[in-house]
Order: C-alpha cells, then sequence, then structure tokens
C-alpha cells in the first residue's frame, strides 16, 4: 500500500523501518528541527533522519489546522495514499486530514489502551510498577487516543528494566503489530473494538518530576529511577548541589532512632555503600552522577567524595 508515516522520535523508527520493508511510503512527516544541546544547533528527529537516508520526501509543519497549514494540507490530499501511520508525531491530526486516506488513519501507541493514553505511556507504566504492557494499533478519531482498537500485543516488563531497555522492546514490538494491522486493513478485515469507559492518562513528564521524595516508599523511588532514565534522570540535594541518582535497591535499614527523618544518611562508606532512609525502610544508591561528572558505581564515588553519616539529602 501507498502510505504516508508521521513521526518523531526515536520510537517510531522501528514502525517506520517496518513499513519499508513491505511497503511504500510515499512521504514522511515529522516535527521541525529544534535547537538542542551546549550550542543550541538545529537537530533533526530521528525520523527524519531515516526518511532522508531512503530518498523519501520530508515534510515539517507546525501545524496541520486547515487555518494555518492550506497548502500542506493540499500536499498531503495530493500523495496518493491509501492509509496515514502515526507514531509518536506530536501533533494532533484534525478532521480534515483523518478523513483524507481512504483507508484511514491508523497510530502505533504504546500501552494497552484504554490504560495510559496521552504523551508518556512507557514511564507510566513504569512508575506505577507494572508488571506487563504492550502495543496498540488503532483507528484513530479526533480525541487523544480514543479511537476503535485494530489490535494489541502484550509485552511483559522485567523487574530491574529501565526505560531505555523497555523503550527499546515496545518500538520493535510496535513494528511487528503495524504490520500485522496494515495487512488486515489491505483484506478488509480489520476489527474495531471500542476500548470503553475504564480509561487512565499518561501525563508529560517534566524536569521537576525526577525530584525524589525521601518519604516516599522504596518501591516507589526504585520505580522513578526505572522510569525517568535517562531523562529527566531522578535527583537529589546534596550541599546545595544536584545528585543524580541512577540506580537504586530497597535494602534492609542499619538500627536507628525511630524518629529518623526521612532522607537522613544512614551508611557512606566504600564498604556497605550509600544507605538512605526512605518512608518505609532504606534505599542503597547503586550508581550515582555529581555535578560535572559521569555515572559511576556509588561505591567508586564514596572512595573520592566524603559524605557523612546522619546528613540529610
Amino acid at each position: 500500500m501507498n502510505i504516508v508515516f508521521m513521526g518523531t522520535p526515536a520510537f517510531a523508527v522501528s514502525s517506520l523501518n517496518a513499513l519499508l520493508s513491505r511497503h511504500n511510503v510515499v512521504a514522511v512527516f515529522t516535527q521541525p528541527d529544534r535547537p538542542s544541546g551546549r550550542g543550541y544547533k538545529l537537530q533533526t528527529s530521528p525520523v527524519k533522519d531515516v526518511a532522508l537516508e531512503h530518498g523519501i520526501p520530508v515534510f515539517q509543519p507546525q501545524t496541520l489546522r486547515l487555518s494555518e497549514s492550506r497548502e500542506i494540507r493540499e500536499q498531503l490530499k495530493n500523495l496518493g495514499a491509501d492509509v496515514f501511520v502515526v507514531a509518536a508525531y506530536g501533533l494532533l491530526l484534525p478532521k480534515g486530514v483523518l478523513a483524507m486516506p481512504p483507508k484511514g488513519c491508523i497510530n502505533v501507541h504504546a500501552s494497552l489502551l484504554p490504560k495510559y493514553r496521552g504523551a508518556s505511556p512507557i514511564h507510566s507504566a513504569l512508575l506505577n510498577g507494572d508488571s506487563e504492557t504492550g502495543i496498540t494499533i488503532m483507528h484513530m478519531d479526533i480525541e487523544l487516543d480514543t479511537g476503535d482498537i485494530i489490535l494489541q500485543k502484550s509485552l511483559p516488563i522485567t523487574k530491574d528494566e529501565h526505560f531505555p531497555q523497555l523503550h527499546d522492546r515496545m518500538a520493535e514490538l510496535g513494528g511487528e503489530a503495524l504490520l500485522e494491522a496494515l495487512e488486515q486493513i489491505e483484506n478488509d478485515t480489520a476489527a474495531r473494538i471500542p476500548q470503553g469507559e475504564n480509561f487512565s492518562y499518561s501525563p508529560i513528564i517534566k524536569k521537576t518530576d525526577g525530584q525524589i521524595n525521601w518519604a516516599d516508599c522504596a518501591e516507589k523511588i526504585i520505580n522513578q529511577t526505572r522510569a525517568l532514565d535517562p531523562w529527566p534522570s531522578c535527583y537529589t540535594m546534596h550541599n546545595g548541589q544536584p545528585l543524580k541518582i541512577w540506580r537504586v535497591e530497597e535494602t534492609e535499614a542499619p538500627s536507628q532512632p525511630t524518629d529518623t527523618t526521612n532522607g537522613t544518611i544512614l551508611a557512606a562508606n566504600p564498604t556497605d555503600g550509600l544507605i538512605v532512609k526512605c518512608g518505609d525502610t532504606a534505599i542503597k544508591i547503586t550508581e550515582l552522577q555529581a555535578v560535572g561528572k559521569k555515572r559511576m558505581p556509588a561505591t567508586d564515588y564514596l572512595r573520592g567524595q566524603k559524605i557523612n553519616v546522619g546528613e540529610l539529602f
């Protein structure tokens, strides 16, 4: 089939590559280049990079609203696509765009809808300590992630899995599920399963979400570090400076007074490691990063930096 693909980040690349293996991608729509890094140089999206490698025309409108993108809308209509495929594009498709392709518009979503509609479904699954997630391929409608389901594929989440590992497995599964759904669409056998009313949302992740609240239980802090690696990353404050906390594990708290304040450092040496009081027990920090330094095991950090027992994070 002739397909217009709409996507932006690395998650969408697996879906685009899957399409290129079986279908004719007539154009790619992706977010405009953004300034990034220390020099604020314009950076192309991962999807744009793949499209350019394959000689696929790339469009980067700021919006698809008719009032601001009439020319783009006309170009989109003239591409002659059978179906539009969307995967983490970052722009909503207006009603007029959704009605263009004869076989409709479909979306690759990184959750088992109706759970975790919205921008950050992989993060939400990890933050909530879920043992399972998955991919949903759905027909798109005017609302956000509310369309009828074509198919779903489940994926177990391992207990020590952080965002980068789960993200990559989800992206690969998304490409596989997409090809299966497109085969059904091509054969006019694609299901339309309503999502129902028992839904939840995954909000946009903010930089401030990374600050650790030491009154939280150990499980919540562990899940926070899993979900927010590598961005925005978890952190705590020490001597007025942020200290990034990359990996933690629950541990038995050393003997302490019952009124010990959450965030109190209970152990800090290369032998015992870095142990901090939290809401229900204690957390052992196994990997961290100081300002201007590389990520490193906490035991290595403690060989060169002094942290005193009794201090507060």
